[in-house]
């Protein structure tokens, strides 16, 4: 085993005439214990890096690799105190880093040291003079930034990076152990709030799963406790856009309240863009909900978790001596056996899956294909014949391919193919055949320039089939066919944009989108342009602004897989979205976030909001506006006392005719508080508080003459008279709770007990003026890491 010293330079010639050193990042006493990556098992080869490992004569000549450069890595502005991080570091044959995990999980050290760590480069390890890949320990430690007296340098700091480790027992010069790091790479857009999935374990009634943590923050109303529907900013769940590594998903979560669709141990972080997204997201007028998967990882490792509604796991390793890699994962729920003896012949079953291979073509090539869909059943058995409320099932599958360019860009390009159904009643299946083509392309131009530009295409074939016995003179059954007819829709877009850096600080980041929509014999071109800025005030506080423009075609009331509406000759529905905020990093690793938002809607297809009226149709068109204030105080939750406060204070209105009225999910007040405690000995705790003030009780305005069979929408012209200040229902408050037990068997495997319960307190919500729930959840389990 070889020592590395690698440290940050505390005080450069430029940094020493100030009062307070700038936080740095550095890696101390860097250990690299090589592991020789093979088909299955890694052999140990503890020989000093740069020396061949003393082996039997038979034996191959083994040699390390050896640091080279480094990426440069700040210290996280969040964060407060020393820290030490382990990393084992998976290096390429071409001298790449391929993975860095860190052994066990120290927010936010941990997560920046591993995605800082993979743009260092190594000379490659080398078996018998032929390069290979090898595993790499590196132990980084982070230091608190300390006060630097001014006083005159008489001559520069010498910066020097060390080529190679030092032979054992011989003792680094000092001159030779620093270097100075400063902070460079691709800044977050603004007006974006990300949870890793580290943290979202440690948040009570989300069960472990990121993406039940969107409804904790702020600009989420739900539409009732508990359910994974929720309004963004004013916009209702059917114009919120769902992704997993950019693939389009028809909804996040199984029936009922079940958990995700994608296994957690698969999920990296989740981002919610509550309003002027990028360019390249668009087609959804409202929020977009963006996942990223883990990156792709060649030790062997998995997770798998047992409760008492499903179990699920997922796997992952290398072959090809580290050119490749497979995972597999899943879940399954047995919840119908549980839920049989509570009520006699009730079926509800869910499923899901995930697969993924990537496999290094070249240093500068990957190929990867990724699949992954999910199975929702709910159905009722009587007298031997099981009747399908609610069945639905979508799936997808994708071939990608990412080249990096040798002047720091990078090409991606994929296809992705689709398959979505839902049965509905039992009598109608709704199919759609879904075919998308993806090309980008992300290049900075300089240090103070980034460009992105990209085309992406996609098919969508509708088909509805009727029921075996329908009478075609049924009113009914007509109009369902004129509003969801089998269809062939197809969209076009080109987008692009440039992030500016106009002086230090101070990011500027316009951009334009254009969608082409063609769906049967009508078109409609969509023109979305965005921009975004980011001013740095001082030192851990900056001013964001976010402007956008968003269109959708005519949009279901809820996420459903293969059900859209087929009125795209009405046009498409228009969004406009502006925000302007702060962003503080406060003392103690806390930061906070505060925003007003004003939102404007026009030709929405927004039936939850609109009051019951015999002529009003899922279909119909309004318009409506949103405006509010939000606020964020985090304190990562992975740490000894974590913490989330989020709330969110709204209006949301609609206009129908000539009234304007509260939209149906108008919640003025929504709050979210959650803890996180470690108590020693490996036990955490934690609880949340929910709370919400009451939607507006639904009224029945009265409208112009329409006949309740007309198939299509009433005009947005017939005049409605609806209650502008209509009762509201009670507030509501539930009370999450969390307790989990770690035994820990070695740096990467450990076994939880997780009790979880969402709703302790077995609150019921009132709504519409009638009593629901209440909702409870509870949950025992197991899980475990290796």
């Amino acid at each position: 085993m070889s020592q590395l010293g690698i440290c940050a330079n505390p005080a450069s010639r430029t940094s020493r005439k100030r009062l307070v050193a700038r936080s740095r990042a550095f890696a101390l006493l860097a250990s690299l214990q090589v592991c020789w990556v093979g088909s299955a098992v890694a052999q140990t080869a503890p020989a000093a890096a740069g020396v061949a490992a003393p082996q039997p004569p038979q034996a191959p000549t083994l040699v390390a690799p050896h640091l080279l450069d480094h990426a440069p890595v700040d210290y996280p502005k969040e964060a407060s105190g020393d820290a030490v991080v382990l990393l084992v570091v998976t290096v390429n044959a071409d001298g790449s880093v391929r993975d860095a995990s860190a052994t066990e999980e120290h927010a936010p050290f941990s997560e920046l040291a591993e995605q800082q760590v993979k743009g260092w480069r190594f000379e490659p390890a080398t078996r018998d003079g032929v390069p290979v890949a090898a595993k790499v320990r590196l132990e980084l430690a982070f230091r608190a930034p300390v006060l630097v007296p001014a006083e005159p340098i008489d001559e520069p700091a010498a910066v020097t990076t060390p080529n190679h480790p030092t032979t054992p027992g011989a003792a680094p010069k000092p001159e030779q152990e620093t270097i100075d790091v400063t902070v460079v790479g691709e800044r977050r857009p603004p007006m974006v709030t990300t949870l890793s999935r580290a943290e979202v374990r440690q948040i009570p009634g989300t069960f472990g799963d990121p993406f039940r943590a969107l409804e904790l923050l702020p600009g989420v109303t739900p539409i009732i406790s508990g359910l994974p529907y929720f309004y963004v900013r004013g916009a209702p769940p059917g114009n919120v856009g769902y992704y997993v590594d950019g693939i389009r998903v028809p909804y996040l979560y199984h029936v009922a309240i079940g958990p995700s669709v994608v296994h957690p141990g698969m999920i990296e972080s989740v981002d919610l863009y509550s309003g002027g997204y990028p360019a390249p997201y668009g087609r959804f007028a409202g929020g977009v909900v963006s996942a990223q998967t883990t990156a792709p990882r060649t030790t062997l490792h998995g997770e798998g978790n047992v409760r008492l509604y499903d179990a699920g796991a997922m796997v992952e390793g290398g072959f090809a001596n580290g050119r490749g890699t497979v995972l597999l994962g899943g879940r399954y729920s047995y919840t119908a056996a549980l839920l049989s003896l509570a009520v006699k012949g009730l079926q509800l079953d869910y499923r899901d899956y995930q697969a993924r291979v990537t496999y290094d073509v070249t240093p500068n090539d990957r190929i990867s294909a990724l699949g992954f869909g999910a199975y929702d059943l709910l159905a009722q058995e009587k007298n031997g014949i099981s009747t399908i409320g609610f069945g639905s099932e979508f799936y997808r599958g994708q071939l990608r391919w990412d080249h990096r360019l040798a002047s720091g860009g990078q090409v991606r390009t994929s296809m992705t193919l689709g398959y979505d159904q839902t049965s509905i009643g039992g009598q109608r299946n709704a199919q759609d055949r879904m075919l998308a083509v993806r090309s980008e392309l992300d290049q900075p131009l300089n240090s103070y320039l980034r460009f992105r530009v990209g085309i992406d295409t996609m098919r969508d074939g509708y088909r509805v089939t009727k029921p075996v016995y329908d009478d075609p003179d049924n009113p009914q059954s007509q109009r369902f066919q004129d509003t969801f007819p089998s269809r062939t829709d197809m969209v076009t877009g080109l987008y692009s944009d440039i992030a500016i850096e106009v002086q230090k600080g101070f990011t500027v980041t316009p951009g334009l989108r254009l969608d082409y929509y063609k769906s049967g014999d009508a078109t409609a071109l969509g023109v979305d342009p965005r921009l975004s800025a980011r001013m740095k005030v001082r030192e851990g506080l900056a001013i964001v602004h976010s402007y956008g423009i968003a269109h959708q075609p005519p949009s279901f009331i809820l996420p459903v897989p293969g059900l859209a509406l087929g009125s795209l000759a009405e046009g498409l529905q228009t969004s406009y979205q502006t925000s302007a905020g702060i962003e503080w990093a406060a003392l103690e690793g806390t930061t906070v976030t505060a925003n007003v938002f004003n939102n404007i809607f026009q030709n929405m297809t927004d039936a939850l909001s609109i009051p019951e009226s015999p002529g009003n149709s899922i279909s119909q068109r309004t318009t409506g506006r949103a405006y509010g204030a939000e606020l964020f105080i985090h304190r990562k939750m992975t740490q000894r006392i974590g913490g989330i406060l989020s709330y969110t204070l709204s209006r949301s209105t609609r206009r129908l005719g000539d009234s304007v009225f509260p939209a149906a999910f108008d919640r003025r007040h929504v709050l979210n508080a959650a803890l996180a405690y470690n108590l020693g000995r490996n036990w955490r705790a934690g609880t949340r508080l929910v709370f919400y003030t009451g939607a507006p009780v639904r009224s029945t305005p009265a409208t112009g003459s329409t006949s309740s069979e007309t198939p299509t929408a009433t005009p947005t012209t017939t005049r409605t008279i609806a209650n502008p200040d209509p009762p509201r229902d009670p507030a509501f408050y539930r009370i999450d709770l969390r307790l989990e037990k770690l035994w820990q068997y070695s740096e990467t495997r450990h076994l939880s007990f997780v009790a979880e319960v969402l709703n302790a307190t077995l609150r019921k919500e009132i709504y519409n003026g009638s009593a629901l729930g209440p909702i409870f959840v509870p949950s025992l389990g197991l899980e475990g890491a290796f």
